[in-house]
């Protein structure tokens, strides 16, 4: 009976570690370890790099830091987390990166917004227009550096909702705006950010 248990719990862990996406059904995806960091993400370690409970990003003005998930998003799914924007005026979540176009949501100071845009990110080049993207909706809102935010994303059914501290809200249907409907994630910076307490996680 044991033997069979065990056997059903390596099944079970082969599946989930096969899985294209980066949260299975009914399982978050949690950054726990650096072994498994260095694992599920495409970065740099100048640029991006765990530290005991934190993800930090550096970047510049002239060069941003990115980060890119190895595996796709759900089709539907929610990520929750924290971010201190330590340097610098941009951080953004690149949404569903299919190639050299994903969707920008982001915390912007010099406008003092918060964005949903159409990005492209080329990763051999920072030329203008080879990065970044036009914004297509915003809300304001303070931001101000050294000042953690609670940000939430959510995409069901093709519905995009973004909320910063639950109290600035954004939706837009990603299908209508012509935006990227499937793909990876990543992070990016213009400055130094610090992010825990990701959560990534399917909706069914």
């Amino acid at each position: 009976m044991r033997i069979k248990s065990i056997a059903v719990s390596a099944v079970a862990l082969i599946a989930i570690s096969c899985s294209t996406t980066i949260s299975t059904a009914n399982k978050e995806y949690k950054i726990t370890k650096v072994s498994k960091f260095k694992s599920d993400w495409h970065f740099k370690s100048k640029e991006w790099f765990l530290q005991k409970d934190t993800l930090i990003g550096i970047g510049g003005p002239m060069h941003w830091g990115v980060i890119e998930s190895k595996k796709q998003l759900p089709k539907n799914y929610e990520i929750d987390f924290k971010v201190n924007m330590t340097k610098e005026s941009l951080f953004e979540v690149m949404l569903n990166i299919n190639k050299e176009k994903y969707i920008r949501t982001y915390l912007y100071q010099i406008d003092q917004n918060i964005v949903i845009g159409q990005g492209v990110y080329s990763k051999n080049s920072d030329e203008y227009g080879k990065r970044g993207g036009p914004t297509l909706f915003k809300k304001p809102m303070k931001l101000e550096n050294n000042k953690c935010y609670s940000v939430k994303i959510r995409v069901v059914n093709n519905q995009l909702y973004f909320s910063v501290n639950n109290e600035t809200f954004l939706e837009c249907s990603i299908e209508k705006s012509n935006l990227s409907q499937q793909g990876k994630l990543g992070f990016l910076t213009n400055g130094e950010v610090k992010i825990i307490d990701l959560t990534i996680k399917t909706i069914e």
